[in-house]
């Protein structure tokens, strides 16, 4: 409901503050096509890398990384694909992190755990 979409939307922006602290520069957010959707795409030095950001409000549910599942990552592949030949930045180096997000009720700032490389491309 509209509760997790908030929760989602302001896991998402301590992921992108996180991210430009560590030195990433972001070039697009929430990248939608009718099939899926990828949150935020940086710049790394040379890579490009599509991180998908999940926001819990603990690790009752098990670890939000975990939540990517192969038909995730193939649906990521997809549209990174896609990303990538648009702007015929295909011969970039391209990665895919996940950013974990727990934010547990009442805190003022959330836990961040950033997994680079997080799964390989999938087979597409």
């Amino acid at each position: 409901g509209w509760l997790a979409k908030l929760l989602g939307n302001r896991g998402e922006n301590a992921a992108v503050r996180y991210l430009r602290q560590q030195g990433y520069r972001v070039m697009a957010r929430n990248c939608r096509r009718h099939w899926g959707e990828i949150d935020i795409i940086a710049r790394d030095g040379d890579w490009i890398v599509f991180v998908e950001v999940k926001t819990r409000s603990s690790h009752a549910a098990g670890h939000p990384a975990e939540a990517v599942t192969r038909s995730k990552q193939l649906q990521l592949t997809k549209l990174a694909l896609v990303w990538l030949k648009q702007r015929r930045l295909l011969d970039r180096r391209a990665r895919f992190d996940v950013v974990a997000v727990t934010w547990p009720p009442g805190e003022q700032t959330p836990e961040i755990e950033h997994f680079v490389h997080a799964f390989p491309a999938a087979d597409v």
